[in-house]
């Protein structure tokens, strides 16, 4: 549903003007006017936005482009050497500036642009923020400020986690700059100034309210957005998002529109998201993020049940990184972290970002819940990009095909499971390795509670409420001895292609 709600989404490209800030901090700026002596007296945004205007700038990107032969030309004659004809298509090729050139290969076609608005966080060394997708595999960046002078800019690094890019220019020119403002004191319904390069028209100001926080829109592992109303189209991107103090506490980076123009739902990232991030790319020219070598999933209310939690809270261990600062930890699967160096792990969500802003080989604390009492343990923290280049987080999403029935299986009406011991034979039949154990699913039925929960045919159910299954009759039994205990769901960690999460089964009342 949520793919299907967002297929609409844009990210929305354009330009942005100078701040200063050297190092970047999240803090709101000492000003000697408030917002409400800008406006307030005039009703008016106009004070406030011609304080912020000089900040922003264009930004444009020129991609390359390869060369193309002739003979990917579709339509273009042939001709045998040293022909009348061919000395013919040569002069009517150089006519329009067309000509073959050395070896034939044809002029270049036209190198695509992309446009996207910034802002200046530095006026002194002269960084300037926008979008990763604005300047992603740009030839050349051009940089247009708020009074036309334009001059090229060096990309000082990407990330393409949040979107984000720091570009640097190098002038003598006196640069305006803002800093960033807090953005986790925003609330629904607070005020807020975008400003930026709408369709290409230079410095344009929009204004709205916070609609929502915390939006989740599946463009990113560290998913927090701030929802707006204020008029964001394409050439927003990075753009700046201003509270009413003239602090950013957002950048401006797509749109929900299903014609492509503004409906009155725009994202922006959160300031407090970003700040770590660009700090990163401005000392190290790369990001360098915390990990914790963990899979993580959502902790359901029925998840929450199964294990003795109480209120549904934490990031659920799914599995662990064979080699990773869990690993070493002694985290195992189905523990619940529940706080991170201090800080309440309150959803799934939110352990990516606490990690991730965590400084490397750090040593810090956390809770977990594990046989129905909370623990602590201590971890160093790993690196999230050399865990990616050494290839420990790679993932497989291959599904094996609804099977045949061979008449040696076990059925689980409760579930809709038709389940089988593992064998080789069945081990080779759905790519099962040798060090997986447990109980195959043989087949789900589509109308079944565990279809319902995304169980499907070739998953091994390896635990039953932290028990491990080796044949149908252990799940059959637990499923007893669930009932006869009152519990109300169960727990089942699957494996599927190594691949391994928790599943949680209500039961019903018989």
């Amino acid at each position: 549903m949520r793919k299907r709600i967002f297929r609409h989404l844009f990210v929305v490209s354009f330009a942005i003007t100078a701040v200063v800030l050297s190092p970047v901090q999240s803090h709101a700026r000492d000003k000697a006017t408030s917002l409400n002596e800008l406006t307030t007296s005039t009703a008016s945004f106009a004070n406030l936005a011609e304080q912020l205007l000089p900040s922003v700038v264009n930004i444009s990107s020129t991609q390359k482009v390869e060369e193309r032969s002739e003979e990917a030309i579709p339509g273009l004659p042939q001709f045998p050497e040293g022909s009348p004809f061919e000395d013919f298509f040569e002069e009517f090729m150089d006519q329009r500036g067309l000509n073959r050139g050395q070896g034939g290969v044809m002029p270049p076609a036209l190198p695509p642009t992309s446009m996207g608005s910034g802002f200046i966080i530095d006026g002194e060394n002269g960084y300037i923020i926008t979008n990763n997708h604005v300047v992603r595999d740009a030839e050349e960046v051009r940089v247009t400020f708020y009074d036309d002078t334009t001059m090229k800019a060096e990309v000082v690094g990407l990330d393409e986690k949040t979107d984000i890019a720091v570009l640097k220019v190098d002038t003598e020119k006196k640069l305006t700059g803002v800093a960033f403002g807090n953005s986790d004191v925003m609330r629904v319904g607070d005020w807020v100034l975008a400003i930026g390069n709408p369709f290409g028209l230079g410095g344009t100001v929009t204004t709205g309210i916070v609609s929502a926080r915390q939006r989740d829109i599946n463009s990113g592992p560290y998913d927090d957005f701030i929802q707006t109303d204020a008029s964001i189209n394409r050439g927003n991107s990075g753009g700046p998002m201003f509270n009413l103090e003239g602090d950013v506490i957002g950048i401006n980076t797509a749109i929900f529109s299903p014609s492509g123009g503004s409906v009155g739902i725009g994202f922006a990232i959160p300031s407090n998201l970003a700040v770590p991030t660009i700090n990163q790319l401005i000392e190290f020219g790369r990001t360098r993020r915390g990990w914790l070598g963990v899979r993580i999933q959502t902790v359901t209310d029925e998840i929450a049940e199964s294990l003795d939690l109480g209120k549904a809270r934490g990031a659920l261990v799914a599995s662990i990184t064979a080699g990773g600062p869990a690993e070493k930890a002694e985290l195992k699967a189905g523990d619940i972290i529940t706080e991170f160096d201090g800080k309440d792990v309150e959803n799934m969500r939110a352990l990516p970002r606490i990690v991730a802003e965590t400084p490397i080989d750090k040593a810090v604390t956390l809770k977990y819940w594990r046989d129905g009492k909370e623990r602590k343990a201590k971890v160093a923290i790993g690196e999230l990009e050399k865990a990616e280049e050494d290839g420990l987080l790679a993932s497989n999403d291959n599904m094996p095909e609804e099977p045949k029935i061979d008449g040696n299986e076990t059925k689980v009406e409760d579930f809709g499971l038709t389940l089988e011991s593992l064998s080789p034979a069945t081990r080779k039949r759905f790519n099962v390795p040798a060090d997986v154990e447990g109980v195959l699913v043989l087949q789900s039925d589509p109308r079944g509670a565990a279809a319902e929960k995304g169980v499907i045919a070739g998953d091994v159910i390896v635990e039953i409420n932290q028990t491990q299954m080796t044949a149908p009759k252990d799940v059959v039994d637990m499923i007893k001895k669930a009932r006869k205990n009152k519990r109300s769901s169960i727990l089942l960690l699957i494996n599927r292609e190594g691949d391994v999460r928790f599943v949680a089964l209500k039961l019903d009342k018989k």
